[in-house]
């Protein structure tokens, strides 16, 4: 390392240093400042233009620095022989920028086998004898240029636990969260907000992030590196507080805002603008929407003035400090009416808090600030608030934000990851992605589960763990947790010998089968891997489990008492048990490591009576119809089927043959929804086609009775990114006319409601009079971005109950 490298490259190396101890299980050394006179093997890190190192490698020609110099956060990694006098051989980490320097040596930790999630759930590291470097070159640079996550909602659980571990949301806790991001190649953060405010909580962490590298923003509805809470909370330095109007109290709020950014100056000691991205534009107080009557004209002069004050305070132009305006909720709708956004601002779309992209770009796209994408995988808010466990299918993940990335929303990609724990497989997709769109193909996205699960547990486990997620994310995605109560799936039917269980019952035997696969497994896993295992696999499997178990348990409870059945009892028992065992669970994991994530699970999940969450976990009053001193009747169940389909009803991918053309081709997508997969056009982004187009799939569907045929298409919920009148697929059978079915949610109408809370969209197709037997009925492409995952055909002159039932 060179002496005066810069401090982020320099904490870089070191945290390398201590990685490589770790592998080979020695102390750690401090890095060098100097170069050895003589050696067999050094690392050289530096960054091209600030090391003179770096720097006499290229001029004597030892290495060729054209494809990364002054490329945004690129690196070069390369085994030189002989690169300096008494020197046999060095491995050279050379980075465009800081940044890229940074990005060079994180990526041989992870190679070398340290997790990006050491600290942050307990990866082990495995020791090896010996490290091999493949000989040769490798150059790397992001695709998407700031790439980040969003801690929010984080309360009670990321708060509870910052407070008691590090005593407050501060600069001691932030080293970690920076660092964590930097391993993921990582560069952007809005900080926690939940009645905190990085730049005032703890004056030392701002200058921290510049220190370590990374780009330090503020969320969505906090303009100008302010906090919302300061405006409440700290009466001090021009901050009046009042209401949060500007027509009303414009000019506090221009000194407030004018405060934010002579602090972000002031924290990034020498000035880097292109280590700055300022939020700009204005909601209502608290993340609601402006009351102003003349909201889009007033939102156009609050921006007007916020760059005003960016040019004043850092005495450039505004277009020379980095800036996002987020198209969030109603500003979207504003933007659509005609908004005017400066060029050089990026313009930040957002899904629609469910994981469903509301709006994209459409040409022409060489606006200076470009666009990115605001993604969710934790909300506060309705139809429920989600913020317990992951839900989020990494397929679902990629499908979205690939089609973000055609359609060119590549300047910025924000997630909302909540707590950060326990959403670590997701914010890892989300930010391999983010560093090459392009690479994350739909073979690379069957790979990655088992890559990941490589990663935190080894080759031997790594492809059955990486199998576990995949299907627990599948299941948990059918239905948020804080959704999934007594009501919100059917039984079936009731005789004195047996119950059955029904549709419920079968979702509680797909998860009690996802748990004894798991817990085969953790009897594989070595004891070093118990406390990562637990945090990353066994709890979501175990708790989620158990939480299907206690509404089946209570919609029993309640269906029994209501007839006056004595087995009401058992399932009370169960209930309670249950309630128990989510209690235990969570402190199991609180217990981890000595109790370093106690505090961390402590988010309500039972109890809801509206959007919002419980204070506390709440058990719902139970039927008793016997004395509690008696034991209720012994319980047994008919046999449960599998959901097996037959040729009335198939999955979507299972097709028997389709027709593309040489730019478009229907696909199926591994795992995308509540199915094997779902099938897209693909690639994404591209315009609507027609009939005489001829994109089609074909399936091989029995209907099992004559008469009036519906075809049920299940679709994933998306939405018409270009905001005109909904998304369309064709549809015919045995070469008959093509029908037109579409979907066209509004966000927060009642059919997105129904959508997102299912995570499925039904469409039913009037196909007419059709005899009984096989009929080849076909799909044709219209519209982007429309995935199907199954399809259903029956008549109405069948019974009810032979079609799908009608969603909750």
């Amino acid at each position: 390392m060179d002496a005066d490298a810069d401090p982020a490259i320099l904490a870089a190396a070191m945290g390398f240093s201590e990685d490589l101890s770790r592998v080979a299980a020695v102390a750690p050394t401090a890095g060098l400042k100097a170069l050895p006179s003589h050696g067999d093997a050094v690392v050289v890190i530096g960054q091209i233009g600030r090391s003179p190192l770096i720097d006499r490698l290229i001029e004597t020609g030892r290495i060729a620095d054209a494809e990364i110099t002054g490329k945004w956060e690129a690196y070069k990694q390369i085994v030189l022989d002989h690169p300096f006098p008494g020197i046999a051989r060095a491995l050279i980490i050379a980075g465009a920028d800081r940044r890229g320097t940074i990005f060079g040596t994180y990526d041989l930790s992870e190679k070398i086998g340290v997790s990006p999630w050491h600290w942050w759930a307990d990866v082990p590291v495995a020791r090896r004898a010996n490290l091999f470097l493949t000989a040769g070159s490798r150059i790397d640079a992001p695709k998407v240029k700031y790439r980040g996550i969003f801690i929010n909602d984080e309360e009670p659980s990321f708060g509870k636990w910052g407070r008691e571990k590090f005593g407050g949301i501060n600069a001691k806790l932030y080293s970690h969260v920076f660092d964590l991001i930097l391993r993921l190649k990582g560069n952007y953060l809005w900080p926690a907000m939940w009645g905190k405010a990085i730049g005032a909580d703890d004056a030392t962490t701002m200058p921290l992030a510049q220190s370590r590298g990374i780009i330090l923003g503020t969320s969505h509805h906090e303009p100008m590196m302010r906090a919302q809470v300061e405006w409440h909370r700290d009466k001090k330095d021009g901050i009046t507080g009042g209401a949060w109007s500007y027509a009303s109290n414009g000019q506090n709020l221009r000194t407030f805002w004018r405060g934010g950014i002579e602090r972000m100056v002031k924290s990034a000691g020498a000035s880097r603008p292109q280590d700055q991205l300022v939020t700009i534009g204005m909601r209502g107080d608290g993340d609601e929407p402006m009351s102003d009557s003349n909201a889009s004209g007033m939102l156009e002069q609050i921006v007007a003035d916020q760059r005003n004050i960016l040019a004043d305070v850092t005495g450039r132009p505004a277009s020379q400090t980095p800036q996002v305006w987020a198209l969030y909720k109603e500003v979207q709708d504003y933007f659509d009416q005609g908004l005017k956004v400066p060029d050089d601002v990026t313009l930040l779309f957002a899904d629609d808090n469910w994981g469903q992209i509301r709006r994209l770009p459409t040409p022409p796209l060489d606006r200076p600030g470009g666009y990115g994408v605001y993604y969710h995988f934790d909300y506060v808010g309705g139809p429920r608030s989600y913020k317990w466990l992951n839900t989020m299918q990494i397929e679902k993940i990629w499908q979205q934000m690939d089609l973000s990335y055609q359609r060119g929303a590549q300047r910025l990609w924000i997630a909302n990851v909540g707590d950060l724990k326990p959403m670590e497989f997701p914010t890892s997709f989300f930010m391999k992605m983010a560093w090459n769109p392009d690479a994350m193909s739909p073979e690379a996205l069957v790979d990655f589960p088992t890559d990941w699960a490589t990663t935190q547990f080894g080759k031997t486990l790594g492809p059955t763990i990486g199998k576990l997620l995949t299907d627990y994310s599948r299941l948990a995605s059918r239905r948020k947790p804080e959704l999934v109560d007594a009501e919100g799936f059917a039984l079936g039917s009731v005789s004195p010998r047996a119950l059955d269980g029904g549709e419920f019952g079968a979702i509680v035997r797909e998860w009690d089968i996802l748990q004894a696969r798991m817990s085969k497994v953790r009897g594989r896993l070595p004891v070093a891997y118990r406390h990562a295992w637990f945090q990353l696999v066994e709890y979501p499997i175990a708790a989620l489990t158990n939480l299907y178990h206690f509404h089946y348990a209570i919609a029993w409870n309640r269906r029994l008492a209501g007839m006056q059945d004595q087995r009401a009892d058992y399932f009370a028992d169960i209930a309670q048990a249950a309630f128990r065992e989510d209690k235990r669970l969570s402190e199991l994991y609180h217990a981890l490591n000595g109790g370093k994530w106690d505090g961390m699970m402590s988010q309500t999940k039972f109890g809801y009576t509206s959007w919002n969450d419980p204070k506390m976990d709440i058990m719902p009053p139970l039927a008793r119809l016997i004395n509690r001193s008696t034991k209720p009747p012994a319980v047994r169940f008919s046999s449960i089927p599998n959901r097996i389909l037959d040729g009335a009803a198939v999955e979507a991918a299972a097709f028997t043959s389709r027709n593309g053309s040489q730019t478009l081709q229907w696909s199926v997508i591994p795992h995308l929804g509540d199915a094997s997969g779902a099938i897209i056009a693909l690639p994404q982004g591209q315009p609507s086609t027609t009939i005489e187009d001829a994109i089609h799939i074909d399936y091989d569907m029995a209907l099992r009775q004559g008469g009036e045929a519906i075809l049920q298409l299940s679709l994933l919920p998306t939405l018409d990114t270009n905001g005109t009148d909904g998304l369309r697929i064709g549809v015919s059978v045995d070469g008959g006319d093509v029908k037109i079915a579409s979907m066209n949610l509004k966000v927060d109408g009642p059919e997105w409601t129904r959508a997102v809370k299912n995570n499925r969209f039904l469409v039913d197709v009037a196909l007419g009079t059709l005899k009984a037997g096989h009929h080849s009925v076909r799909l044709w492409r219209i519209d982007d971005n429309v995935a199907v995952s199954k399809l259903s055909l029956s008549s109405i002159s069948q019974p009810p109950a032979k079609r799908s039932p009608a969603p909750k």
